[in-house]
């Protein structure tokens, strides 16, 4: 798994994009939490530390990806985002979870 750093911190999250969400996500082998947000969105931004969070403290357990509705329209058209940030637990390669808005790390651990 490749991992970014952000201001000295590596990040456990992966980009999500056309390219890799059937590798990624619906052959994943573990629960995968998927972020859907923009650069632009104030609530997206408050909740992305809480799910760089999770996506380190849960890493064994859970996938933890992110998807830039800018630039992967596709994706956020098949998953019918029409508000961000939008949280979706998928798996199996199946929809089993999600949310709309700014959530605290404990709910978005129990849709895991």
């Amino acid at each position: 798994m490749k991992t970014k750093k952000r201001k000295g911190k590596t990040m456990a999250e992966l980009k999500i994009t056309r390219e890799n969400f059937e590798q990624e996500v619906l052959k994943s082998d573990k629960p995968v939490l998927i972020d859907f947000w923009a650069s632009w969105c104030g609530p997206c931004r408050m909740l992305s530390p809480t799910i760089s969070e999770i996506a380190e403290e849960y890493k064994d357990k859970v996938k933890v990806g992110k998807v830039n509705v800018d630039e992967e329209g596709d994706l956020a058209a098949m998953f019918r985002v029409t508000s961000i940030p939008m949280l979706v637990v998928m798996k199996n390669g199946k929809v089993t979870n999600s949310a709309v808005g700014v959530r605290p790390k404990d709910q978005i651990v129990k849709m895991i």
